[in-house]
């Protein structure tokens, strides 16, 4: 599942990224209103943790923004303020969820998996690639009918992967989307981590699905 962190404090946003990359999900981050509205407006999400307190933009007209480009990507509200009329209001816009700082990750992740369970882009977010399935509710992979077990660093790859099928990625891109752009490791752990999955989701199979684009990165599709 792949999660845009709209938050401001860096220690927040530090601690958002690791524990929830942790917990397998892929995650990026904003740290002000505009660029976060850019990234939702242009890049597909399973969900958006959005604070409200936003510099260049507050939180409420950014999902105001993103509700009014009809992306229908859950969004959880994050806020500090105290005060009935802040929920309220969030919800008003388009918000599907609230949530008060400070909050524990145990929370805010059950949270997270309610919105992927009954929000409006389930069926997208279930991916199918050829005759290989991924269901991020369940963290369930198969490919021709056959349950593959993956770690949860694997389907965080994998899953990557399949939201951009057929489009080249970088190591750079991987690492820092799958282990964080803090993640104090040379790329060549993706190369790594590549290779179980072709060992898992391609060798006991016909065809092949990751492939290698010398010089560039790995692409996920049918040739």
């Amino acid at each position: 599942m792949r999660i845009l962190v709209v938050e401001d404090e860096a220690n927040i946003v530090e601690y958002l990224q690791k524990s929830l990359a942790a917990e397998g999900f892929a995650v990026d981050t904003a740290t002000d209103g505009i660029t976060g509205l850019e990234m939702a407006l242009s890049q597909t999400y399973d969900a958006i943790t959005l604070d409200i307190m936003l510099p260049g933009m507050n939180g409420y007209d950014v999902c105001k923004e993103i509700r009014a480009a009809g992306i229908t990507t859950p969004i959880l509200m994050l806020t500090a303020k105290d005060g009935e009329y802040d929920e309220a209001d969030a919800f008003d816009i388009g918000a599907d969820d609230f949530l008060r700082k400070p909050f524990s990750l145990v929370v805010l992740v059950a949270r997270l998996q309610a919105l992927f369970r009954r929000g409006s882009n389930a069926v997208r977010n279930s991916m199918e690639v050829a005759d290989l399935k991924l269901d991020p509710f369940s963290k369930r992979v198969e490919r021709a009918g056959q349950t593959i077990d993956l770690t949860a660093r694997e389907f965080s790859l994998l899953e990557y992967l399949m939201h951009n099928q057929n489009i080249a990625l970088s190591k750079s891109q991987l690492l820092e989307h799958v282990w964080g752009v803090d993640f104090a490791a040379d790329e060549n752990v993706v190369e790594v981590y590549i290779g179980y999955l072709r060992k898992k989701v391609d060798t006991p199979f016909e065809k092949p699905l990751i492939h290698t684009i010398r010089g560039v990165g790995y692409w996920l599709g049918e040739e």
